[in-house]
């Protein structure tokens, strides 16, 4: 019985060994077990230009991409017949950055491909817009540079961007314009008015020198929701010296060129009721006649000063109508007393001569004519403000 039970026992062992020992064989048997392969997600494609509402033109369009690579990238205007924004891919095409500025009111169509790791494509489209100024505005360079290109301009021409628009923010968009002298002249800017930005150094230029302005300033906010309509820019070379002094004591007009005096010349100047500006003048313009009509200055017919003639030999040295112009009709007068309506009056040889060696931005320096400092927002009437004062600058006036 006993043997019996120990034989039973055993039996109930070996059996409970080998489930054991089969449990640990088919739970280790790779062969048998069975993988599920988990596909990875799509790679995630993003424009934050699409998600800002209107930005700016100057904004640049950026496509992300996470989880994949960039494959592809098209950015148009279909306004525009479906004209082309060019772009550039990081070099692990993670990201695709427009380098082309966008236009004012605008919508762009963005689309974008990309791949994940396991090479699974993907497109998407997003829209951006920009925005709609209510006013766009131009910074014009003056003088024009093809009215100067082959005289050059004269030594006491101050750079001049003027603005279509007034300026609100001229603090900023004086960042954005600059001046490069060949060789270097440390130069400041100062707005004479709000539409007016110049650009002079402390004494005039030396001649022979280049000069290279631009204003960077396309999608600058102007202020009052008026916004910059482009870039702009301009080369000028400064010719020699012509600088001319009107002495009212002496009633003789003096010529430098390039520092030495080369010429003389008696001249009569404005008259005590209508004195010339005194300082520096610079010529803006020169015309071989125009008609001169005081009535354009509130003296008009019925007044005893009121005149309306032909004046041959031009050159404007002010905008509220200064000259240096021929008058045969003060000959007498010319080197003895003023009797001009502020002009600088010259016999018909002595302008001719001044006709054909001055050009736009030489210089007329007047003193002695009892009358008041050329007000600096008269055309160029920079050289009126002292240099500490220029330089220090009026922006944020």
């Amino acid at each position: 019985m006993i043997q019996r039970q120990r034989l039973i026992g055993a039996a109930i062992l070996a059996a409970t060994a080998s489930l054991v020992v089969g449990c640990t064989i088919g739970s280790g048997d790779s062969g048998s077990s069975t993988h599920t392969t988990v596909a990875l997600p799509p790679a995630t494609i993003t424009v934050p230009a699409a998600d800002q509402g209107p930005i700016n033109p100057t904004a640049p369009v950026v496509v992300n991409v996470a989880g994949g690579t960039l494959t592809k990238v098209t950015v148009t205007n279909p306004a525009e017949d479906n004209k082309a924004v060019n772009g550039d891919f990081a070099p692990d095409h993670l990201s695709w950055t427009a380098k082309d500025v966008l236009g004012y009111a605008a919508s762009y169509t963005v689309v974008a491909d990309a791949v994940n790791a396991e090479k699974k494509p993907v497109e998407k489209s997003f829209t951006v817009t920009t925005i709609a100024p209510a006013q766009t505005a131009y910074a014009n360079v003056v003088p024009a540079p093809d009215v100067v290109a082959e005289t050059g301009i004269g030594v006491g021409q101050p750079m001049v961007f003027q603005f279509t628009q007034p300026v609100v923010n001229k603090a900023e968009v004086e960042k954005h314009l600059k001046v490069t002298t060949t060789p270097p002249q440390p130069g400041a800017w100062y707005w004479t008015d709000d539409s007016n930005a110049h650009y002079r150094a402390e004494n005039y230029w030396q001649p022979g020198t280049k000069i290279h302005i631009e204003a960077d300033v396309y999608g600058l906010d102007l202020g009052n929701g008026v916004f910059a309509a482009e870039d702009n820019s301009a080369d000028y070379t400064v010719h020699d010296s012509w600088v001319a002094r009107a002495d009212g004591n002496s009633e003789v007009l003096t010529v430098f060129h390039n520092g030495q005096q080369v010429n003389s010349m008696p001249m009569s100047l404005g008259s005590p009721g209508h004195p010339s500006h005194e300082g520096t003048h610079v010529i803006s313009d020169k015309q071989p006649s125009i008609i001169m009509d005081s009535c354009t200055y509130g003296v008009c017919k019925g007044d005893p000063d009121y005149y309306n003639e032909k004046v041959d030999l031009d050159l404007r040295i002010s905008n509220d109508g200064e000259f240096v112009h021929s008058a045969p009709w003060s000959v007498g007068d010319q080197g003895n007393s003023n009797v001009s309506h502020g002009c600088v009056n010259l016999a018909p040889a002595n302008a001719q001569w001044m006709f054909d060696n001055f050009n736009i931005g030489d210089v007329v320096e007047i003193s002695n004519s009892g009358g008041g400092a050329l007000p600096v927002w008269d055309t160029y009437g920079d050289w009126s403000v002292p240099w500490p004062e220029w330089q220090a600058g009026n922006a944020n006036a």
